[in-house]
């Protein structure tokens, strides 16, 4: 397969104010996604649903968008994904990306990325 998946960007709901919502959806078997700017925005959380067949997603964060390194979560944790979860992003970066890593013809994954300025 290997797509080059590219999120989607929405409004959030109103009770999040101005926030906006970037979606990678339909994540599969040797997809990669393509980054979005967060350089901008300081209040980031990320969520992960859908059929993980094996896979799991790591959450990439980088300054210069050309060296991508894991994001930890607000306990100092990389952000790792083998099932379902939501977990805010506590270091501020340029670019986001989830990185699909493993997986099976049945891994099926959207992962959301809301995020909101000062």
């Amino acid at each position: 397969r290997m797509a080059v998946i590219k999120p989607s960007k929405q409004a959030a709901a109103q009770s999040f104010g101005k926030a906006s919502v970037a979606t990678w959806a339909g994540m599969g078997q040797g997809d990669t996604a393509q980054p979005e700017a967060m350089s901008t925005f300081n209040d980031r959380s990320v969520q992960v649903e859908g059929t993980f067949g094996g896979a799991s997603i790591a959450i990439m964060g980088s300054i210069d968008g050309v060296n991508y390194r894991s994001l930890p979560d607000p306990q100092g944790n990389n952000l790792s994904f083998a099932a379902g979860g939501i977990e805010a992003i506590s270091e501020l970066v340029a670019f986001i990306r989830p990185e699909l890593v493993g997986g099976s013809g049945t891994t099926a994954l959207a992962v959301s990325l809301i995020f909101k300025g000062s």
